[in-house]
Formats: C-alpha cells, sequence, structure tokens
C-alpha cells in the first residue's frame, strides 16, 4: 500500500520524506491555511521534496472553474494531482482534466455509487473519508470493500486513496481491505513504528549489550 502524508507543512514533510516511505502527499485548502505562507510557493516546495502524486485542491465549485484553477495548478509541477470535489461538475471536471493525461483526485466520498461515478469519470484516486463516515456511526472501513469489489469486478483502475485516517489501526484495515494508498496525518505516520514490546526489546538488548564492555566501532 503506498502511504501518502495528509499535510502541507514543509517543514515536517522534508523530515518525513527522508524515512523513503513517502510515496506522495494531499493537500486541501484547510491544510494550507494552517500551514500559512503562499500556495504556489508551498505547493512548488513540497513536490520538490516528494517525487510522487502530490494533491492540490481547487476551491471552485463550478465545471469552469475548476478548469481554470486545475489549470492554474497544473502549472506548479509535473506530479501535480488535481484534487476536485465529488459533485456533478467536480466528476465533469474530472473527466476533462483526465481526458487530457493529468491526474486527478476525487475527493470527499462517501459512497460507493459516488465512487463507481468517480471511476467512470477517469479518477487516478478516489478518496474515501474513513474518520468521517465512523464519527456519524457508520463503518467506513467497509465503504473501502465495498468499492475494492466494485473496481475489481470491473476492472477499473482508480486507486482507492483511504483518507481521514485517525490511527494505526485505521492504516492496518485499510490495507487488509485492499486500499491502494492511505493519505495519513504525520502523527498518525509516526505510531505506524511504535509498539511497546519492540521499545522493551530495544532497552534489554541495550542493558545486555552494556555488561559485555564491547563496542562495534
Amino acid at each position: 500500500m503506498k502511504i501518502f502524508i495528509d499535510s502541507a507543512e514543509v517543514k515536517e514533510l522534508k523530515a518525513l520524506a527522508q524515512t523513503g516511505l513517502v510515496d506522495g502527499v494531499t493537500t486541501n485548502p484547510t491544510l494550507i491555511a494552517k500551514a500559512g505562507g503562499d500556495i504556489f510557493e508551498s505547493l512548488k516546495t513540497i513536490c520538490a521534496i516528494i517525487a510522487g502524486p502530490i494533491s492540490a485542491e481547487v476551491v471552485a465549485q463550478d465545471y469552469e472553474g475548476m478548469l481554470a484553477e486545475g489549470a492554474k495548478l497544473r502549472t506548479i509541477a509535473q506530479n501535480i494531482a488535481v484534487k476536485v470535489p465529488l459533485t456533478q461538475d467536480g466528476l465533469r471536471a474530472c473527466k476533462t482534466l483526465s481526458g487530457e493525461g493529468h491526474p486527478v483526485n476525487v475527493t470527499l466520498c462517501f459512497s460507493a455509487v459516488q465512487a463507481l461515478l468517480a471511476a467512470k469519470s477517469g479518477a487516478t484516486f478516489i478518496s474515501p473519508f474513513l474518520g468521517r463516515l465512523d464519527d456519524g456511526g457508520q463503518d467506513g472501513m467497509e465503504l473501502i470493500r465495498e468499492i475494492r469489489a466494485i473496481y475489481d469486478n470491473y476492472g477499473y483502475k482508480t486507486q482507492i486513496l483511504a483518507a481521514s485516517i485517525r490511527s494505526a489501526l485505521h492504516v492496518r484495515d485499510a490495507a487488509i481491505a485492499g486500499a491502494d494508498c492511505a493519505t495519513i496525518p504525520p502523527a498518525v505516520f509516526k505510531s505506524l513504528y511504535k509498539h511497546h514490546l519492540t521499545d522493551a526489546g530495544l532497552e534489554a538488548f541495550a542493558k545486555d549489550w552494556k555488561s559485555t564492555g564491547q563496542t562495534i566501532i
């Protein structure tokens, strides 16, 4: 499963990119506002840090506006994926952009039939929001399984990008359910390394090695 980072914080993304485990980045208007700074300069820097797809979201809600903003965002770098909402105009924009050979991330997906329409529109990525469904008492992971089954039934190439990830368990379950990618907040990404038995094992190894009085270098 590909791992994307859901952030627009340039400094943090630089640090996480050094792990060699980051395959891409997703941003949205809220993350851009939180990070501050000029959107184009920030995205240009992020695109230079990470070679994989960098999702940059339009804010227009009409077809013509989305195309105009998408065209502007596409000038930033070759690895920009234009992010559009799962609306009638958004899917129409997706169809046009994907038809021009540009990657498109369709966001704010909350049902399997929405995901079906996105695939038919040529979306490169579909972003189902797991955490928000869970918050409303629904099973977000079931949505991943439903989309996976539909896409496999018909051979759709659209990649399932699990979004609104809240925990390491979400990452695990999305991988089991067959998501192609997961976009993860930095704090959740860092938690993937953690396990109390790993920490305990390292502490025991260090103590036992110290008792030998030896050094490796």
